[in-house]
């Protein structure tokens, strides 16, 4: 059921209009005694997640008991993070989410169903699992509320992925990021229906669906003047309500380019990026748009880790990013890699697969990663200072731009509120 949609490609949601959709969502939802909210991260900080979460305390104050972000495998949020993403909400109504140890098994989608719609890529079950605090916390609402936006693992972020991974367990958070990436991305992104997104759906209907959880969607974007813009607001509970928003996402965040880009450019936010994990966001939602032989460039000026998860990180420093080939011969070969494949999954995703060039500039401090850490793991090394001499974030558009040399670059000024292809390289 739909209980608040609204969304257009000139839509601009205001923090009113926004509190007056929610607020009249929760008016049709009745009376609740105990509300769990499961917002996104920081990592998800353009999503409006934050002030959304904070309209939800003002509407159902202390019946609003819990606040869940939907962590995955990053670190737990810190208090400065808490108070700049979710304003005057109470930091008591915080948990964390232990993705090793806090979880429950639903249920089990059978390996048949997952290899069918796999299309032959992997042949194992996907187990459906949460944080035990939904099952036994005793809500009579949980509301999952995030941003719809193109997504490597499920092709479309959101919906009940932030549930099954936001909240979800090490095997079956490391069994869904390899589907997707065995599968192959570019058949992934941009797309609501994928294989990754039948087998969640799979599990809510037959393992999630007692429980009472209602999504509260945005879509949000840049506008043509390279400001944020809201554009859609969709709250419901079953799947009509992501495919909508996932619809309007597809217009919003999605840029097709007429001929393939020979030099990118890519600004990481310090405030959002401090690990590869996160930061090859530049690459695999760039990959179909550039050009055989291109260059990627990278300005990280926060990075100091490849992994947020010590395990994850001590495996992308051993094996790196090589390639799918290389990295499905490594999991046969390797059971550290096997029994993590959420990290092979991003091993795949973080590679050019040998077709262009990657070039990280990480900054100078004591923690940055290091000019032979960066060279280990099979990116290009540049040197911070002298790249944005040349390419200044401050002064660069979004999009293309010719600079004072007649050298044309495309700029992106952040990697998770897009996905960029060159025509002929995706298909409707």
């Amino acid at each position: 059921m739909i209980y608040y949609e609204k969304g257009s490609t000139d839509t601009s949601f205001s923090a009113d209009d926004l509190k007056k959709g929610l607020f009249e969502a929760f008016e049709k939802l009745g009376v609740k005694q105990k509300v769990l909210a499961i917002p996104p991260d920081y990592t998800r900080l353009p999503s409006r997640s934050g002030e959304l979460t904070e309209m939800t305390w003002e509407y159902f104050g202390e019946k609003l008991t819990d606040i869940l972000p939907a962590l995955g495998t990053h670190t737990p949020m810190t208090d400065s993070q808490i108070h700049h993403m979710f304003g005057k909400t109470p930091r008591h109504l915080f948990r964390d989410h232990d993705w090793r140890n806090d979880v429950v098994t639903l249920g089990t989608v059978p390996g048949e169903f997952v290899n069918e719609v796999s299309e032959g890529a992997v042949d194992y079950s996907w187990p459906a699992q949460v944080n035990k605090f939904l099952v036994e916390g005793g809500f009579d609402l949980i509301l999952s509320i995030g941003q719809v936006v193109p997504h490597e693992v499920v092709g479309m972020a959101n919906y009940n992925k932030n549930i099954f991974v936001g909240t979800g367990g090490a095997e079956g958070i490391n069994k869904s990021h390899f589907i997707g990436a065995a599968y192959g991305m570019e058949k992934m992104m941009g797309r609501a229906d994928t294989p990754v997104r039948k087998i969640f759906n799979y599990a809510s209907e037959n393992f999630s669906n007692h429980m009472p959880i209602v999504y509260v969607q945005t879509v949000v974007g840049l506008n043509k003047q390279g400001k944020l813009q809201t554009y859609g607001l969709f709250i419901g509970d079953d799947f009509s309500v992501f495919d909508k928003a996932a619809k309007l996402s597809l217009l919003v965040n999605f840029e097709m380019v007429e001929k393939p880009l020979k030099k990118v450019v890519v600004w990481l936010d310090p405030s959002e990026f401090k690990s590869t994990w996160l930061g090859n966001k530049s690459v695999y939602r760039t990959r179909m748009a550039l050009a055989d032989d291109g260059e990627l460039i990278v300005l990280a000026p926060a990075l100091i880790e490849f992994g947020e998860d010590k395990q994850i990180d001590k495996l992308i420093r051993k094996y790196g990013y090589f390639g799918t080939p290389r990295t499905l011969k490594l999991v046969e070969e390797n059971e550290d890699l096997r029994n993590n494949l959420g990290a092979a999954a991003h091993l795949i995703h973080g590679s050019s697969e040998g077709r262009f060039s990657i070039t990280y500039c990480p900054g100078k401090g004591e923690k940055n990663l290091t000019q032979q850490e960066i060279e280990s793991v099979g990116f290009i090394w540049a040197d911070y200072d002298e790249i944005t001499a040349k390419y200044n974030p401050g002064k660069l558009k979004e999009g293309f731009n010719i600079m004072p040399d007649g050298e044309e670059i495309f700029y992106i000024s952040n990697p998770a509120l897009g996905l960029w292809a060159f025509k002929d390289r995706f298909e409707y």
